[in-house]
């Protein structure tokens, strides 16, 4: 038999309604009209960050038009209430900015129309063709009218459980890769480690290393990712067990929740010397492989690949001789790389470092380790 709950009933009922009374809501429902309004006007913003996730194709947004023609039923959109009474979008972004889109009232891409042609409707396919300035006044003052539910977190919410709300909430049903959604919600929180993590992904050192990461992972922010797996596996990896998701999440709100309060899991970070640590690190990573750090070697020759382990491996395992490398002696830096392609040619390494099923905690130690001891090895029999 299971174990009785310490907490009482009435203990747990009391938990429950304290944390619902933190999070102050307001529903209203708003017009599309007075959405764009207030779009237009600053008082309804999405975040350059945000709105940068707006991936539904034509089609997609046609059809919500056309569902709103119809008046079909739609999800509501949930906002966050910002100083001065601007609200911010979280969720809803594919649905709003299609609207935005046809109305010609959302920033585009330079290859885009201003204005979205509905395209494949399928229900009323006589609207295919049209522009909003095309269809009939009556159909217009229909889309304007159309009302839709505005779920409004208001600012004297607690962050945390604010931040928990909209990180479950459902994003609009498209394939957000985890950094996106981190980056979208972790900013109710506290945007600073969010900020540090995006300036670091730029550097050009770093740029360099993982030149392999293809452009479709990069729009999808798997650069940024790969910072923060960087200060993770550096400062937190004792969390690690299998599943990179939850730890990586994890790793980020307990830095960001240092911004806003001390408690237990909140976690110190020093920018300015972190920062340092990871401009030295890939300075030396570019000047002793460059594109190839995290390659894999095959027959002798590097693989044209930006391999997980190999970053994990290399970047932890020469942290403990930072000082002793020098991203500035050439002859250090050369044959820094020849160490790093023989143990990436090393059997005994791709045991821990190819293959599938390496991703746990054990394989992890074992290949930091294993980078580790030849790094030292060789910088004791040179230095």
């Amino acid at each position: 038999m299971a174990d009785s709950p310490d907490t009482s009933a009435a203990e747990l009922i009391g938990l429950v309604d304290s944390k619902i009374d933190m999070v102050r809501t307001r529903t209203l429902d708003l017009s599309f009209n007075e959405l764009l309004d207030m779009y237009e006007n600053g008082e309804l913003e999405i975040s350059p960050e945000y709105q940068r996730l707006f991936r539904w194709s034509e089609e997609k947004q046609s059809r919500f038009i056309e569902s709103l023609i119809l008046e079909m039923p739609i999800p509501p959109i949930y906002v966050i209430e910002m100083e001065e009474g601007v609200y911010e979008l979280i969720d809803g972004l594919q649905r709003l900015s299609s609207y935005l889109r046809f109305r010609g009232a959302l920033e585009v891409e330079d290859n885009e129309d201003q204005y979205l042609r509905l395209t494949d409707c399928d229900i009323v396919e006589g609207l295919n063709g049209y522009t909003y300035n095309d269809l009939p006044k009556a159909l217009q003052i229909k889309l304007k009218r159309n009302f839709i539910r505005v779920e409004i977190i208001r600012k004297g919410s607690d962050q945390r459980l604010r931040y928990y709300m909209f990180k479950r909430l459902n994003t609009g049903g498209e394939m957000l890769s985890e950094q996106e959604i981190r980056n979208s919600t972790i900013r109710l929180l506290d945007n600073t480690f969010n900020d540090f993590i995006i300036r670091m992904s730029e550097n050009p050192n770093f740029r360099t290393c993982i030149e392999f990461l293809t452009d479709e992972k990069k729009e999808k922010k798997y650069d940024q990712e790969y910072v923060l797996k960087f200060f993770a596996f550096k400062n937190y990896r004792d969390h690690y067990k299998k599943n990179i998701t939850p730890f990586l999440t994890d790793y980020m709100e307990a830095v960001s929740y240092s911004q806003i309060d001390s408690q237990n899991d909140a976690i110190d970070f020093n920018y300015d010397k972190e920062g340092k640590v990871f401009i030295k690190t890939f300075a030396i990573l570019n000047q002793a492989l460059g594109e190839n750090a995290f390659a894999r070697v095959q027959n002798e020759k590097f693989v044209v690949s930006l391999t997980p382990t190999h970053f994990e491996a290399f970047t932890m395992g020469i942290q403990k001789y930072l000082e002793q490398l020098d991203e500035t002696d050439e002859q250090q830096m050369k044959a820094l790389g020849n160490l790093i392609k023989e143990i990436k040619s090393d059997k005994a390494f791709q045991r821990v470092a190819a293959g599938g099923g390496k991703n746990t905690a054990n394989f992890l130690k074992q290949r930091i380790e294993f980078v580790e001891e030849k790094v030292g090895e060789w910088l004791n029999g040179t230095q």
